[in-house]
């Protein structure tokens, strides 16, 4: 054996078993049991996830859907108020969780300003996060994917939401910080295992939704404020039972397909938050 052919058999090696420990050692379709917990930045993040959700859900695992802001300000509509699309949003994700199986009371909203999470007090934010951690205690938790070896663009509030998880999940395990919350709250310091990380291009794992299709297509056309004509002029929670169908046909035919089968992609990671980046 040539000494070239001998590095490439020993880099082969070496990186086979970190693939192998990529993937969850259960398949995620199999998960039951668990505790699972998601954080984006706005009121229709989670519906990157939300067919693994449903099914999660279905298996009898335990789904908190946790967000920062309200979402008061993504809109073209000139006769909108913050107040009101605050509320309009705030319904449409009650509505879609719903559509999933996740009931409301599994829907945390922390209340800051759509577009201005990234200039919120940071020790603010990380503590409410750390607080909600230590109360929930996930095995997993679903996140924006904050990079793998460096930091992943995304829009300001999806950016603020995937460095500010991350850090929260790092806190939440120290009993020294926030050490208020476990004096006085009684409260326990918690370290989540596992991650799965949506809006990544570093996807690892892939999530056979196909079962739930057809309900992560009806969540979507929920966000009527967000999606179609609602963007340029909100005219009610509704559509005609025409327009319904043809938003939850667009819906399914924009899911990604491997074949023929509907997927969601995740980088998933298991180990120490201080690692989720290498």
């Amino acid at each position: 054996m040539t000494k070239t052919r001998w590095i490439l058999a020993v880099a082969v090696l070496l990186v086979l078993p970190a693939l192998a420990m990529a993937q969850p050692e259960t398949p995620v379709e199999e998960w039951k049991g668990k505790t699972i917990m998601l954080v984006g930045a706005h009121p229709d993040d989670d519906s990157m996830s939300q067919g693994t959700l449903a099914l999660l859900k279905a298996n009898g695992n335990d789904i908190w859907i946790v967000l920062l802001t309200t979402g008061n300000v993504g809109t073209a509509d000139p006769d909108m108020t913050r107040w009101e699309l605050a509320k309009i949003r705030r319904q449409e994700e009650i509505d879609a969780l719903a559509d999933v199986g996740i009931p409301e009371d599994r829907y945390i909203n922390l209340g800051y300003d759509d577009g201005m999470l990234e200039f919120q007090d940071e020790q603010e934010v990380v503590e409410k996060i750390v607080r909600l951690i230590r109360k929930i205690r996930p095995d997993v938790l679903f996140t924006f994917d904050p990079g793998p070896t460096y930091r992943r663009w995304h829009k300001s509030d999806h950016r603020a939401a995937s460095y500010l998880t991350a850090d929260a999940t790092r806190v939440a395990m120290w009993r020294l910080l926030f050490e208020g919350q476990i004096i006085h709250e009684g409260l326990k310091e918690h370290r989540i295992p596992e991650f799965m990380f949506y809006d990544s291009p570093e996807n690892n794992t892939w999530v056979d939704i196909s079962k739930y299709a057809e309900a992560k297509a009806r969540a979507r056309t929920r966000y009527i404020s967000q999606f179609g004509s609602g963007w340029d002029k909100y005219e009610g929670p509704t559509r005609t039972p025409e327009a319904q169908a043809a938003a939850e046909k667009d819906a399914l035919e924009n899911m990604k397909k491997v074949d023929g089968r509907y997927v969601e992609g995740f980088r998933y990671y298991k180990g120490f938050p201080d690692s989720m980046g290498k």
